[in-house]
């Protein structure tokens, strides 16, 4: 729904729908015309006589559609999943206990109001899912939104699906069903997509490496040394790929399972930033690229260099790949330890994605890979005990903030 489509937004006297018994029967909806009759319109219909829910659809009990001979009538209350169910006007009639645990939001301050403003959901680019699926103004073919991973407002995930209830095939819409499941039970996709986006990444550097061998082993005489300098050199590059994708992969795994061994020592920290920075002047950056800055006294820290290390590599990595201009990386103390701040001039992270920026698999339009490689950074930071934050740098672009606490191992 763009924002020139009112979908049924409710009169501002709600009618008694907020005013509904916890234990809400399942809603069977009167079929309404084929037209866009209640679809647009922002004001109310006047109530019949004895009507207590005005132009609210009706709740019934569907025991009498079960033949009333199984029992207690069936309430929504009694379903496994959270049940959000809206009017032809686009306004919330059904708002069962689950929906409120799951959303945190009460059930009486749903019921009667826009679904959007009672739902608001964000994919997980951070757009508004209602205005991308428009269930009451898009395609009228559509009958159901198969599940898929959406957010709340305050970044939680929750399982969505949506059924659209027409009039006829292709008629208006006049009931529209959400069902809402924790997102919990998403760790076994999480596996196979982990398992996708492996292979997917593995394909092409082994495909590459089979290629080259074959063609040196086939052909080798007839190769000038040029060409094989060539194709030698691809080889490796494409070797040290896989075997970061593996590195990446154990320490996904070992932060999973909260198995992720801290080596604590004595490290220098503007030294190390020093040879992070100094590594990739040598692999062909500018030197001018960069700027390291230490402000103040550094406390001595107890880190383990070689995660460390690792945290910085990616770091300055994503400002050199993702950014512009200069990569600045300041160390500053902070309370407890010290600060590492890395900088660049690009663009940007639009504020609506940073909190899906340490996620798994996340990854802005810009980005390549796998979307492990901050995922990993954060679990890293915070095995030392430290923390990390993402915002907008004082010159624009994106700065990549993390403390380190000093402290000294239990046993040196």
């Amino acid at each position: 729904m763009g924002s020139g489509r009112q979908a049924g937004q409710p009169a501002e006297d709600s009618d008694g729908a907020a005013a509904q018994p916890s234990r809400t029967p399942v809603p069977e909806v009167e079929p309404v015309a084929d037209d866009s009759a209640g679809r647009g319109r922002t004001t109310e219909p006047e109530s019949r006589p004895g009507d207590q829910h005005g132009s609210a659809p009706a709740l019934r009990d569907v025991d009498s559609a079960l033949g009333g001979a199984v029992g207690p009538s069936l309430y929504a209350d009694d379903l496994p999943d959270g049940v959000v169910v809206a009017d032809a006007r686009g306004r919330v009639v059904l708002f069962n206990v689950q929906a409120a645990q799951l959303t945190g939001v009460p059930a009486e301050a749903a019921l009667g109001r826009d679904y959007r403003a009672a739902l608001p959901l964000n994919g997980l680019d951070g757009n508004d899912w209602w205005e991308s699926s428009d269930p009451y103004g898009g395609d009228r073919d559509r009958t159901r939104q198969p599940e898929r991973v959406l957010c709340l407002p305050d970044e939680r995930e929750i399982l969505v699906a949506a059924r659209y209830v027409r009039a006829r095939p292709g008629g208006a819409l006049v009931r529209l069903v959400v069902t809402l499941r924790d997102a919990s039970a998403r760790a076994e996709r999480s596996r196979a997509d982990l398992v996708s986006e492996v292979a997917h990444e593995l394909r092409s550097p082994l495909t590459s490496v089979k290629g080259f061998t074959s063609t040196l082993l086939n052909k080798w005489e007839r190769l000038s040394d040029k060409q094989k300098l060539f194709m030698l050199e691809t080889v490796n590059a494409d070797a040290d790929r896989v075997t970061r994708l593996i590195h990446d992969l154990l320490d996904v795994s070992r932060i999973e399972s909260g198995r992720l061994e801290v080596r604590r020592q004595v490290v220098d920290l503007p030294a190390m930033v020093r040879r992070v920075v100094a590594s990739r002047v040598a692999s062909g950056e500018a030197e001018e690229r960069f700027r390291v800055e230490t402000h103040g006294e550094l406390p001595q820290m107890w880190l383990d260099a070689d995660k460390l290390e690792q945290i910085l590599v990616n770091l300055v990595e994503n400002g050199v790949r993702h950014g512009a201009g200069t990569v600045s990386i300041v160390i500053e103390p902070c309370e407890g330890g010290a600060a590492v701040s890395v900088r660049d001039e690009g663009q940007g992270i639009a504020p609506e994605t940073i909190p899906r920026v340490f996620r798994q698999f996340w990854r802005s339009k810009r980005r390549g890979g796998t979307g492990l490689g901050l995922f990993i950074v954060k679990g890293l930071v915070e095995a030392h005990g430290g923390t990390i934050t993402v915002g907008r740098a004082p010159n624009g672009g994106a700065e990549f903030r993390f403390t380190m606490p000093a402290g000294t191992p239990e046993f040196v």
